[in-house]
């Protein structure tokens, strides 16, 4: 197949006289219209739209190819039209556009189309052959250009083919590329056009892997990889990157490689380039194709929002573990309290710090779950999600005053102003802190807001054009924050406070009733099942409520040794023994059984060591994002058997948190550290029987 068989006279339109950007598109998507090449122009169009929102296709040099996929394509075709005055297509160079080709391809599979269509973004690379085109009289003449130039891009073609490639000095650098748009069509042939042009004048060996709408061309090897001095990645979407891992990697976009192919080449080649790091991220090669499970998918979303929160766990968790060692050092181990942490400028300083970075981690979990959904516009809307996950409803109550006097005064008392703001008071409003829900409410407000913006964006399809501009800046963000901030404070953060109440009534009966080894289970697992969530929360409330409780006792005349008071801190000993297993478990599973985890994962083995010993159970949290269903259960069973170990060796913890820095307030210090390694030891052997291995 030829490129004018998908070309026809009747398609094309020199001189046109569009003056703009939609009525070049409008002028191109008639022209598909006239030869048949569609079977919705409105829906092609809306595509068409949809790819430009993403970013300009025009490429620079003049040339703008506008593509998109669509059912609405009866048959692939191109048209074109040139507009030798040129008009503003919002290129990357910021200079005028005037050759214009539009892809039209059909929803399909990948067919043999595609390679012809990669063949003419190659050929568009030649100024020369693009001037050309521009200053074509007619229709014929403007085929017969393409022809001669195809004619003569195979017969170099075939030349090299039936050549052996020139050998290499020793000393010339060797790179690997890979180039990939969001359709495969356009950006993706021609950044590899340029790339491959370019090393060929600086004398650099490149190979570039073309991740097109018909497949990966030209796909790296394993041995390709290894030997390549460094990596350029210009990609518009996800691909797979842990073959990378260890590499020097430049990324960057189609468009840099189509513009600034030199500096790229230049950079490669002179070693001063990044290693990178995979973080555990795989994503599907070709996001255009349709046919990726729904498993899949939802893996794809988590691990983007788990790979961006774990920074923020690990640095900030850290640096709380630090402020509690200073604080040790400095003599405050065993009567810091509640403000144990902070009994020094220097240690605040470090867990205020921390705490806030600590704080980040839900909403960064949430917002790049669903910016990986509904790209950036699910930003805002998933950060705000993560932000009442975390926090939960607000810990105030507004007053009981009408909020609109003039209405009581027409209307009377009871006015239905006043019954609706009494109706947001009830259920957006808490004043007992119980409906945090943690990273697995993270999880969930990520989804929901990469649901609500899609949503969005197809009820605003077809809003007229001149609202386009302010669809991602003004209408995805405010009605998605206030369906977000409904949806949060409405109904998951107030099922949560009663998942809390509930809770809290279960756990007081069973100290009351005495079953102190069961209290020290159920409070033990509690703490590793949602690491910060309503079930996680509940546990640690009603330990530090159980202090409470002893040092009302004391006041009154208790002694520390009476079986009141020692129950009291047998509960808090085996709440923190049970937080500080799931890190330590996991750390001690990526020694014991490294092919179960990313080598990120098993990079962070020292991090989470420092943080369970800190009690710092978030450490876990990235692990439990990103593989729920095999790790929790895992840090459940062993924190569980921590907290019961610990109430049967009747261990007690006069301090709320601290970890390792607070054994001096424990009794029975040593037991304590056999029911935590124990532990620790039963969650790292169940990961390596239940976990999957990493590539899997």
């Amino acid at each position: 197949m030829k490129i004018t068989d998908l070309l026809k006279k009747e398609g094309i339109s020199l001189n046109c006289n569009a003056n703009d950007q939609i009525s070049a598109i409008d002028a191109l998507v008639e022209l598909h219209s006239k030869v048949g090449n569609l079977s919705d122009a409105k829906e092609f169009k809306n595509a068409i739209l949809e790819r430009e929102g993403k970013g300009s296709t025009a490429i620079g040099m003049g040339i703008a190819v506008p593509h998109a996929k669509s059912a609405s394509v009866a048959k692939a075709g191109l048209t074109a039209i040139t507009i030798p005055g040129g008009i503003d297509y919002k290129s990357l160079d910021g200079n005028p556009s005037n050759l214009f080709f539009m892809i039209a391809a059909p929803d399909t599979a990948a067919d043999t189309h595609l390679e012809v269509l990669s063949k003419l973004m190659t050929l568009l690379m030649d100024a020369t052959f693009a001037k050309k085109l521009v200053e074509a009289k007619t229709a014929d003449e403007f085929l017969k250009i393409i022809d001669d130039k195809e004619a003569e891009k195979d017969k170099e073609n075939e030349a090299k083919n039936a050549t052996s490639a020139p050998a290499k000095t020793s000393s010339a650098k060797k790179l690997v590329g890979v180039t990939a748009c969001p359709t495969g069509i356009a950006h993706t042939f021609m950044a590899a056009e340029a790339l491959e042009l370019k090393a060929k004048e600086l004398g650099i060996d490149i190979k570039v892997e073309k991740d097109g709408s018909g497949g990966a061309k030209d796909v790296l090897t394993a041995s390709e990889i290894a030997e390549a001095d460094a990596v350029i990645v210009a990609c518009d979407k996800n691909i797979e990157m842990g073959r990378f891992d260890g590499k020097p990697v430049i990324i960057t976009s189609t468009k840099e490689a189509i513009h600034t192919p030199e500096k790229l080449l230049e950079k490669a080649a002179s070693g001063n380039v990044s290693i990178y790091h995979h973080t555990g991220t795989v994503t599907k090669r070709d996001e255009s194709t349709g046919n990726e499970s729904l498993g899949r998918k939802f893996y794809k979303h988590l691990m983007n929002g788990v790979s961006h929160m774990l920074p923020f766990v690990i640095g900030g968790g850290i640096m709380i573990a630090l402020a509690f060692l200073i604080d040790t050092i400095c003599g405050y181990g065993a009567d810091g309290g509640y403000n144990f942490g902070n009994m020094l400028p220097l240690s605040s300083f470090l867990k205020y710090v921390g705490g806030l970075a600590m704080g980040l981690m839900v909403p960064v979990l949430a917002g790049y779950i669903a910016e990986s959904i509904a790209d950036r516009p699910g930003l805002a809307v998933g950060f705000t999600g993560g932000l009442l996950a975390a926090n939960g409803n607000a810990a105030l109550f507004a007053n009981d005053k009408p909020a609109f006097p003039w209405v009581t005064r027409f209307f009377g008392e009871g006015a239905p102003l006043d019954g609706f703001n009494h109706f947001i008071g009830s259920f957006a409003f808490t004043n007992e802190g119980a409906t945090v829900s943690g990273f697995l409410g993270g999880i969930a407000a990520g989804f929901l807001a990469g649901a609500i913006v899609l949503l969005l964006k197809k009820l605003t399809a077809n809003f007229p054009k001149s609202l386009e501009g302010i669809k991602p800046t003004l209408i995805y963000p405010l009605c998605g924050v206030f369906i977000m901030g409904v949806a949060m404070c409405f109904i998951l953060n107030p099922i949560i406070g009663l998942i809390n109440t509930g809770l809290s009534i279960m756990l007081t009966a069973l100290s009351n009733a005495g079953l102190l080894a069961l209290l020290g289970l159920l409070l033990g697992a509690m703490m590793a099942i949602d690491m910060g969530g309503p079930i996680n929360k509940a546990a640690y409330v009603f330990g530090t409520g159980m202090l409470d409780t002893a040092a009302t006792l004391m006041a009154a005349g208790a002694l520390a040794t009476d079986p009141e008071v020692q129950a009291c801190y047998i509960a808090m000993a085996s709440i923190m023994v049970g937080g500080m297993v799931p890190p330590v478990g996991i750390a001690i599973a990526c020694k014991l059984f490294p092919n179960k985890f990313t080598k990120s994962e098993r990079d962070s083995w020292l991090s989470n060591i420092v943080m369970g010993s800190s009690f710092i159970t978030e450490g876990a949290i990235p692990f439990a994002a990103a593989d729920p269903l095999h790790v929790i259960p895992c840090t459940l069973v062993g924190a569980g058997v921590a907290g019961l170990l610990s109430a049967i060796f009747k261990c007690t913890l006069m301090a709320p948190h601290g970890g390792i820095f607070v054994f001096a307030t424990v009794g029975h210090p040593l037991l304590y550290i056999v029911a935590w390694l124990v532990g620790s030891i039963i969650t790292a052997v169940m990961l390596g029987l239940i976990k999957k291995p990493a590539n899997k």
